[in-house]
Parts: structure tokens; sequence; C-alpha cells
């Protein structure tokens, strides 16, 4: 990743993190628990109530990059 764009998205992050710890905790949390075969499932309700979702089932590809993202962030 091109050095400039890391120091763009990390106060990104940082402000992320500010504004929503719980989803930050969430992850901090489940990603202990996250490991091959674990199925995520992510849902979206938009402003009208209209909702989606969709699940993934991890793979050790998936984990890897996880890590590296985590990495990223100096987590």
């Amino acid at each position: 990743m091109n050095p400039m764009a890391m120091l763009h998205i990390k106060p990104m992050l940082e402000k992320f993190r500010d504004r929503h710890p719980k989803f930050v905790q969430f992850f901090g949390y489940a990603g202990k628990s996250i490991s091959v075969g674990s199925v995520l499932e992510i849902s979206v309700t938009d402003p009208e109530g209209q909702k989606i979702v969709t699940n993934i089932r991890v793979e050790q590809e998936d984990i890897d990059l996880f890590q590296q993202m985590l990495s990223l962030t100096g987590k």
C-alpha cells in the first residue's frame, strides 16, 4: 500500500473508532471467536426500513486479510 495513502487512512480509522466505539469494541471481542469456517452475517437497514442481509463463510485467506488490516491500525 502507498505510504501516503496510509497516512490518509489512519486518521479516518481513528475518527471512525471515535464515532462508533461499540462497533469497534464488538469486533474486538468477536474477532477472538472468528476462525476458519465461522459465518459472518451482515445486515443493512436503510432509512426507509428496507433490509438486506448477506453472509460469508470465513476462509484462512480472510483471516490473513483481517490480521493485515489490523496491523495497519497499530492494533
